[in-house]
Order: structure tokens, then C-alpha cells, then sequence
């Protein structure tokens, strides 16, 4: 993102420096219990951090305490990708969280792998007219990444004077796909504020992003290496693809160096994959919408389960967080939005442009501050898969003169291998995960419980197993 502008930079820290806050955790947005959720020991919090009061701008929060010793855990920020998909719904409710949805849509069921186990874990609705973040402006729907940025640092102050023992907490930031935006240029921000300013710094101490978006001209090819190398187009598909199709400083609109051949072979590859493989995790069967949602009004239940994962899970989401006892719960939905709750925004106006920015430097910027990076890859993802995040952290390191601090090997979970991983310097690492989709957590739970604990404890991925395979 580059330097703040003076100007912007002062005008956020002015309108940080005078807002209150009140000591202890605000009685207001302690949830007494969602609908059908399970009994727990930890807390739970939601509601609105106003983000520009002049405005009517406001992000929607979800803040569930570690499930044990949440006085003595980190604090993770997770965001979702997009642009304009909702955290809360994702991270919170499909993937890391404590709960899932019930598959009658009208309750929630335990995740028995949350990451809560090993931080303490917000989520946020960003930028606003994503979920039920809202702003009375309207024109504030038009946005892209500086907004979002600047929203979040602003978001996150405050949220602070809402929760002051946390100030002083390590602080981790995570999330995957376009967070492969959001989460760098966080940082970025957030490192820009604790240089300028001369009493409170966030305790950033490191970030960990699943199959980003960071770099348009190598993750736009991946997509179709991985089709190629999966066969799920052809060789001469494939080939075309990959002699004639110019990426070099691809963008996301006016493909100028894309031929008309390139162009035709695409189309071709996306057709062949067609509309009946889950292009987040290839090995998935897909979910019927129409099957489902009718399963769901006459109280049924619409789980439907492939290779162990509940490929419906998003319909039961969706489901359960429009009924009005939720909203309720969660002190959600206060102005009364005029459309219902979704997981991504149909109106949201983002910066096309924003996603061809070349999120490397933020990187190096980050890691040049002694901020560990961790990106981390489901391997059956071919939206954003692995074959292009691998290699541009391979140049990063190769970048920044980097040398290999661990050989590309296989890491551990239980007796089973989790994925492979390497580092640079000891401070960047990347690691797949065996059998994983596009949202890790949501396909691989225990392998992903087991990345994030050996992340937040600043350990290495463990590469040796017993006993050994020969005993």
C-alpha cells in the first residue's frame, strides 16, 4: 500500500485519540446464548463499532473468548476474502469457530476443532455493506482495499476501548483469499500507526493467510496448471493455456495480452470443468441449492455429507442466521437492512483494480519488520491453489536473499500426513494441507487446529512421526 498520505494519516489519528472507552467487557454486547446452540464455558460478544459516526459507518463484529485460560491466550483477527464476503459467516460459522450450523438450519452443533482452543478469535463483517455492516451513506459502497484498510485500524482502536484487557495482548491476523489483500495491507496500516504514535501500538506478532490472492499474473495461470494436472481438461487445453497465453501483467480487466487463442482455450477449460465440480475443492461433491432450501422450509434436515465435510453447510447458514431470534442474539441487523443476510455482497461496488495490485512488497515490507508470515495452501483448491502461492513465495524469498531454513519436506498430524512445508530466513513459511479446500478449516479441521497451534506458539510444523513406517 505505500506510505499513508500526512493528511489521512492525521485525520485518523485525531479521530482515534478522542474517542472513550469504558474499562471491562461491554455488558451490551455479551450474547446470552444463540438459538439452539450448544451449553459452553467461554463468552461470546457482538455487535457495532462505529467506524465514521458522520457517516453511519458501522462494522459488525463476532468475538468468541478461548474455550479455556482466555485471560492467558493471544487474540486472532480473521477476515474472509471476496472482495465483500462476510468473516462472521465464513470464519466464524463454517470454518473456525466455535459452532456450526445445524443441518435443519434452525440451531448450531459444536466445532470440536475451533480454533478457539488456542486464541482468543474475532471476527468482522468488512468493509461495511458486507453482512450487517452497513453504512447510511451510500456512496461509502463504493470502496476498495485503502478503505478497507484504514476502516479496520479504525475498527480495531475502538474495538479495543470496548475490550481494554485485550490491548496489551499478542495479536495475530489471519484469513484467506482476497485477506491475501485485507490482511497484508492491515498490517501494513497497523505498523504505520505504531511508528507514528506516542501512546497505544498494537502487539502485532505475526500473520498467516490461506490461499491468497497476492499476485493476479501466476495465480490466474495456477488455476489452470491445476485443471491440467488433475485432468480435468485435456492436454491440448492445457498446452494452449500454457504456450499462448501471455500473463505477464495480468489484470482483471482488459486482458491486453491475452490472444484470441488464449481466450478460446479458457473458455473451453471453464466449460469442460462445468458447473458440477466445487472449483474450491475439486474432490467435493456439489450441494443441490434448490434441494436444500426446500428441505430446510419444511424443517428437515439438509446435511449432505462428502469425504466427511457437509457440502450443504452454507445453506444452513444462511438459513439460520435470517431468522429474526438470531439477528436478535447477536444484536445484529439494528437499522433494519432492506435486503436479507448473505454471505457475500450483491451491491458492494469494489475496486476491480484492487485486485491486480502485487501484494509481495507489503510483504517484504512486513517481514523487513521481523513479522513472521505463514501462507499456508488447502491442496485441493483450484480457485487460488498452491501452484501459484508456492512459487511466489519462493521468489519473495529469493527476493529478500533469503536462505532455506527448513527443505521442502512433509509435516505431521496424528500418525498421518498433514501437508508439506517449507521456510525462508525463519520468518516466512509456507505449508500446504493434505486433502484441504480453498477454506482449510472448513475440509481439513484437525489438520488445520494443528497449523494454527504450532503458528500461534511460533513453532515449526512437526516433520517426524512414531512409530516409523517399517515397525
Amino acid at each position: 500500500m505505500g506510505s499513508w498520505p500526512c493528511g489521512v494519516l492525521a485525520v485518523v489519528l485525531v479521530a482515534l485519540l478522542v474517542v472513550g472507552g469504558a474499562e471491562g467487557y461491554p455488558a451490551e454486547d455479551l450474547v446470552e446464548g444463540l438459538p439452539g446452540q450448544p451449553k459452553v464455558g467461554f463468552r461470546q460478544f457482538a455487535g457495532y463499532v462505529d467506524v465514521d459516526t458522520e457517516a453511519g459507518r458501522s462494522l459488525f463484529y463476532y468475538f468468541a473468548e478461548a474455550d479455556a485460560d482466555a485471560d492467558q491466550k493471544p487474540l486472532t483477527l480473521w477476515l474472509n476474502g471476496g472482495p465483500g464476503c462476510s468473516s462472521v459467516g465464513g470464519g466464524a460459522f463454517t470454518e473456525l469457530g466455535p459452532f456450526f450450523p445445524r443441518g435443519d438450519g434452525r440451531g448450531l452443533r459444536i466445532n470440536k476443532k475451533s480454533w478457539n482452543k488456542v486464541s482468543n478469535l474475532l471476527f468482522v463483517e468488512s468493509p461495511a455493506g458486507v453482512g450487517w455492516s452497513y453504512s447510511n451513506r451510500t456512496s461509502d459502497y463504493t470502496c476498495g482495499d485503502n478503505s478497507t484498510a484504514y476502516d479496520m485500524l479504525t475498527f480495531l482502536y475502538r474495538w479495543f476501548k470496548k475490550f481494554p484487557e485485550l490491548k496489551s495482548r499478542d495479536l495475530y491476523l489471519s484469513g484467506e483469499s482476497y485477506a491475501g489483500h485485507y490482511i497484508p495491507q492491515l498490517a501494513e496500516v497497523l505498523l504505520e500507526y505504531n511508528k507514528r504514535s506516542t501512546s497505544f501500538k498494537f502487539n502485532l506478532k505475526a500473520l498467516a493467510i490461506g490461499n491468497p490472492l497476492l499476485k493476479l499474473d501466476r495465480d490466474v495461470p495456477a488455476t489452470y496448471e491445476y485443471f491440467w494436472s488433475h485432468g480435468m481438461i485435456s492436454d491440448e487445453i492445457g498446452l494452449t493455456i500454457m504456450n499462448d497465453c501471455e500473463f505477464e501483467d495480468y489484470v482483471f480487466e482488459g486482458h491486453h495480452n491475452v490472444s484470441t487463442t488464449c481466450t478460446d482455450a479458457i473458455n473451453a477449460a471453464n466449460q469442460i470443468v462445468g458447473d458440477y465440480v466445487n472449483n474450491y475443492d475439486v474432490i467435493l461433491d456439489v450441494c443441490y441449492p434448490s434441494l436444500v432450501e426446500q428441505e430446510l422450509r419444511l424443517r428437515k434436515y439438509a446435511t449432505k455429507k462428502s469425504v466427511g465435510v457437509d457440502v450443504c453447510m452454507s445453506y444452513e447458514r444462511r438459513f439460520y442466521f435470517n431468522l429474526p431470534e438470531v439477528q436478535r442474539a447477536f444484536h445484529a441487523n439494528r437499522t433494519n437492512l432492506p435486503y436479507r443476510w448473505s454471505m457475500c455482497s450483491d451491491f458492494l461496488n469494489y475496486s476491480v483494480a484492487d485486485g491486480d495490485i502485487n501484494i509481495l512488497p507489503v510483504l517484504r515490507n512486513i517481514i523487513e519488520h521481523r513479522i513472521p508470515v505463514w501462507i499456508f495452501s488447502g491442496d485441493q483448491d483450484s480457485v487460488v491453489p498452491l501452484l501459484g502461492s508456492r512459487t511466489l513465495v519462493r521468489e519473495l524469498a529469493h527476493d529478500m536473499k533469503f536462505k532455506v531454513t527448513v527443505p521442502y519436506s512433509v509435516w505431521f498430524h496424528k500418525g498421518q500426513v498433514g501437508g508439506w512445508a517449507t521456510e525462508y530466513g525463519n520468518l516466512l513459511t509456507f505449508a500446504t494441507v493434505r486433502g484441504a479446500s480453498h477454506m482449510v478449516p472448513y475440509a481439513q479441521p484437525a489438520r488445520a487446529l494443528t497449523l494454527f497451534r504450532s503458528f500461534i506458539q511460533g513453532r515449526r510444523l512437526p516433520n517426524t512421526t512414531y512409530p516409523p513406517i517399517g515397525s
